[in-house]
This record gives structure tokens, C-alpha cells and sequence, in this order.
């Protein structure tokens, strides 16, 4: 392996350092002794994938909604794939693929149930309601900052409080990795500031790689979905383009082939980026897919139906604002909906001046203000986004059902 961004790699040493591992507050010292067995993107690593939000990508959807074949991709395997391409990219490089695991395994963590579409109709809503836009890279800056909770040593619940770096690497994972080369920035910006996807380059150029296998990593794999779901056949994929004649239209050639290209083309000066015909082939794969696949006559009943489950349960909820005391409103619900009731309850005991937080329970930060209505439409917008498919469908099926 050439490792020629090995004198990039962010590690001890590297003039980001000590920014990339910075955490909004100080953590809590290890139980096992003064030597630490974990680095501080190992640690990050860990407490995503023992936080509630990973374990429901497995449960949402990735492009096709309930599929009653169990080999479908679902949001976590997309991860998985993330992590992996990713991964070899990183060892490949010299980079530190410590960090790139832990940005891979959280990137999508943010993302609302029903997939793409959901994320736009939850967009739809919270500019309706508060004027602003949904993105699920910032909700996932949102979630791992704020909601997401974990005991710690103590048995207290507190936030995850991961490393600058890869708080950074899950904001700046969305859009389109630069046609003329993916270069880290230099400037350590306050987080906030990244209201919209593509704004800044990640900070560090492990998280360029992730972005760069995020964009790999589905082409593939949901041609091969496509084609079990009898959305799409051979013939369709044989007529993609007769010019891609340099790989087989399958995932493993798709990512054999973008994977070492890209490692063959990068270089320090020029930065992450793979061949024009490399780029070319991607790009036409990429129409396809959203031409043939994501605006597929199929998917648009269900496109249909999420629009109405989202926004049914959202007035069930916004309708009984009262201020602060809100809560005893949501409480009341528990006759018609009593698991709705008990659980956007608790959402707000949790996070919010309800009249009802108990200060010695919580110790986590105080996120919605229920002073102000655009802020529990926010806290709603968020319950919902943090929901499985299944969930939001039985949330729904309870609003509905007598």
C-alpha cells in the first residue's frame, strides 16, 4: 500500500489535533485505570453504536419502503457499506481509519423514517410551521449533540458528547463530493454555521473519504435491489449507457472499480478524486438510478401515504399546544392514544421546561423552550424524525383506529 496521505492522517501530531478532538464538555474519565484502552475516535465509535438512533437504521428505509424480502438494503446496511468502502480507502491512503469508522457508522444517524422522501415531507412541515428547512445531516448533528442519551459511569443519562471531528464529519457528509478534487478546509468553524448541505469541506481528510464513499457506496447496490424488487431488469441496466463498457453493472464491480480509481487518482496536491471516466461512469449511474429507481411509478403510492402518516401525527400533537403546560394536554391523549401519549410525554419531560421536568431525573440539556410554538412544533418534528418505519406506521394506526 502507498500510503501517500499518511502525513495528513489526523493523529497525535497533526496541527488539528487538538481541535479534532475537542468535545463541548469534558468527559468523564475511564473506570479501568489511568491508561487509556481507547483512542478518542475508538470512544466515539463505541457510543454510537450503543445509542438508540443506530440501532434504528435497521429498522428505516434506505429507498424501498417495507420490502417482504428480509436481503433488501435497509438504512443500517447502507452504513455498513459506508463504513466499510470507506475503510479500505482510509487504510489504503495511510489515513486514520479509526475516525473515518466512527463519521461512517453515525453519518446517517439524523436520517427521518420513510427515507429520502420522509426527509422531504418533515422539510415540508418545519418550513410550514417554523420557516425553517429539514436536512438529516444537520438533524443528525442535532440528535448525537442533544437528544441521543447514554449512562454513564454514574448511571446518569447524559449526551454522547463526541469528538469536533466527528461532529464535523456527520454535518459535512451531504452532497456531492467536488468534481476537481475533495480537499479538507482549514478553518475551525463553529458547527452552527453549516445551515445547509455542501456549505463547507469537512474538516479533516478522513471525512472527505466518507463523504466520497457515501456517494459510492449506494450505486450499485440499489441497481441490485431494483432489480430483485422487479422495479428494473437487465435489459434496463444493459441500456444504462453503451459507452460504460470498463466495468459489469453489478455492486461488487461498481465499488472495486470507483474504490481504486479514486486511490489510484488522489494525491495531496490534487486531493480525493477519481478519473474523468471514473467520474463520467458515476454520474451516468447515478441518473439512472434516480430516473429509473427513485422516481419510479412504484415508489409514488407510498410517497403518497408517508404524507399523510407525518402529517397526521404531527396536527394530533400540535393541536393540543398549551405553553408550558402542554404536557398535561399530550397526558390526556392517553384515552384515545395511549401509547402516543406516554411516549411524546415523556419526549417532553425529557427535553423540555414542561411543567412537569423533574430536575433531579434529567441531567441532560434543556432543547425546547414551550414558551414559544415554533419550538414544540420543532420538538415534534424531531420525535418523529427519530422514529422507525414500523414505529410511525403504529403511531398512525393508533390515531386512526377505534
Amino acid at each position: 500500500m502507498m500510503k501517500k496521505f499518511e502525513s495528513e492522517a489526523m493523529v497525535e501530531g497533526n496541527p488539528k489535533w487538538e481541535k479534532a478532538i475537542s468535545r463541548q464538555e469534558k468527559i468523564y474519565d475511564p473506570v479501568y485505570g489511568d491508561a487509556p484502552m481507547r483512542s478518542e475516535f475508538d470512544r466515539d465509535y463505541t457510543r454510537i453504536i450503543n445509542c438508540n438512533a443506530y440501532r434504528r437504521l435497521k429498522h428505516k428505509t434506505q429507498v424501498f419502503f417495507a420490502p417482504k424480502n428480509d436481503h433488501i438494503c435497509t438504512r443500517i446496511e447502507h452504513v455498513n457499506l459506508v463504513d466499510s468502502i470507506s475503510n479500505t480507502i482510509a487504510n489504503y491512503l495511510g489515513l486514520n481509519s479509526e475516525l473515518t469508522k466512527a463519521i461512517a457508522v453515525t453519518h446517517d444517524i439524523g436520517h427521518s423514517p420513510f427515507g429520502h422522501q420522509g426527509e422531504k415531507i418533515l422539510s415540508t412541515i418545519l418550513e410550514r410551521e417554523c420557516g425553517t428547512k429539514f436536512f438529516h445531516s444537520n438533524n443528525g448533528l442535532h440528535y448525537v449533540d442533544n437528544l441521543e442519551l447514554l449512562r454513564d459511569v454514574a448511571g446518569q443519562k447524559r449526551n454522547l458528547n463526541l469528538t469536533y471531528a466527528v461532529r464535523d464529519g456527520i454535518l459535512a457528509h451531504s452532497g456531492n463530493p467536488r468534481v476537481l478534487g475533495q480537499k479538507p478546509r482549514e478553518e475551525f468553524v463553529d458547527l452552527k454555521k453549516f445551515n445547509e448541505p455542501n456549505k463547507y469541506a469537512p474538516y479533516t481528510w478522513e471525512a472527505c473519504v466518507v463523504k466520497i464513499a457515501d456517494n459510492i457506496s449506494y450505486l450499485g447496490r440499489d441497481l441490485e435491489d431494483a432489480k430483485e424488487m422487479k422495479i428494473i431488469t437487465d435489459r434496463d441496466i444493459n441500456n444504462i449507457d453503451k459507452s460504460i463498457e470498463n466495468i459489469r453493472l453489478n455492486n461488487s464491480s461498481i465499488i472495486g472499480y470507483l474504490t481504486g480509481d479514486l486511490c489510484k487518482n488522489s494525491t495531496l496536491e490534487e486531493g480525493l478524486k477519481f478519473s474523468d471516466e471514473a467520474y463520467e461512469t458515476m454520474e451516468k449511474i447515478k441518473k439512472f438510478n434516480y430516473d429509473k429507481i427513485y422516481k419510479n411509478d412504484k415508489i409514488q403510492p407510498t410517497v403518497r401515504y408517508f404524507t399523510v402518516v407525518m402529517n397526521e401525527i404531527f396536527y394530533t400533537l400540535r393541536q393540543e399546544y398549551n405553553g408550558t403546560g402542554t404536557i398535561k394536554n399530550i397526558k390526556k391523549l392517553k384515552r384515545y392514544y395511549p401509547v402516543l401519549s406516554q411516549e411524546f410525554s415523556t419526549w417532553l419531560e425529557t427535553y423540555s421546561n414542561c411543567d412537569d421536568r423533574d430536575e433531579e431525573k434529567y441531567f441532560n440539556k434543556v432543547i425546547y423552550d414551550l414558551n414559544d410554538v415554533k419550538e414544540y412544533s420543532k420538538a415534534i418534528i424531531d420525535y418523529m424524525s427519530g422514529m422507525t418505519d414500523q414505529y410511525i406506521v403504529r403511531t398512525y394506526n393508533e390515531i386512526i383506529s377505534f
